[in-house]
């Protein structure tokens, strides 16, 4: 979503608005946003949705002050498209950018996770975007995510952050 200018996303954890239903919306697992089966193909609107987005428990809401909607997501609300690395060893910084525009460093708020999907024996790998949204890093970020990676014997595989380190394998 490049040249597109971000206020951030909207205070959507202080907001509690009554419940109004749910809404034809589904965010496919491969980031597009889908309204009524037609994808979305402003960036602005999918960046403003993505701006309102609330996750409670398993389920995904559009939120503003006054109306709180359920929408569908597939697997993670975000894609990880970008990773930019700062510094090296121990003290680097990782900088993700999702496809909406949000960028965020890995750190003990944000953290990296690596699992492996059940169906497919495949590796999972995500990034907690904020407020318990998570965003897939698409396969070329997860290589270059791996080519970092560190063997921290009894601590297993895994890559730093910010000073924390996130497991790759046990």
């Amino acid at each position: 979503m490049a040249g597109i200018k971000s206020r951030g996303p909207a205070p959507v954890h202080l907001w509690d608005p009554p419940f109004c239903g749910d809404i034809d919306m589904l965010i496919q697992r491969d980031g597009t946003w889908l309204h009524e089966g037609r994808p979305i193909r402003r960036p602005a609107m999918v960046q403003l949705f993505a701006s309102v987005l609330k996750r409670e428990g398993d389920n995904y809401f559009l939120v503003t002050p006054v109306e709180k909607v359920g929408i569908q997501v597939e697997d993670c609300p975000f894609l990880v498209t970008e990773m930019e690395v700062q510094g090296s060893g121990a003290t680097q910084s990782l900088v993700f950018t999702t496809n909406t525009g949000e960028v965020v460093s890995a750190d003990d708020e944000h953290g990296l996770c690596i699992t492996t999907d059940p169906e497919t024996g495949k590796p999972h790998p995500t990034l907690h975007v904020r407020s318990g949204l998570r965003g897939l890093l698409v396969r070329s970020v997860f290589y270059r995510l791996i080519e970092l990676a560190v063997d921290e014997g009894e601590r297993g595989t895994g890559v730093y952050s910010r000073g924390v380190f996130f497991p790759i394998t046990g």
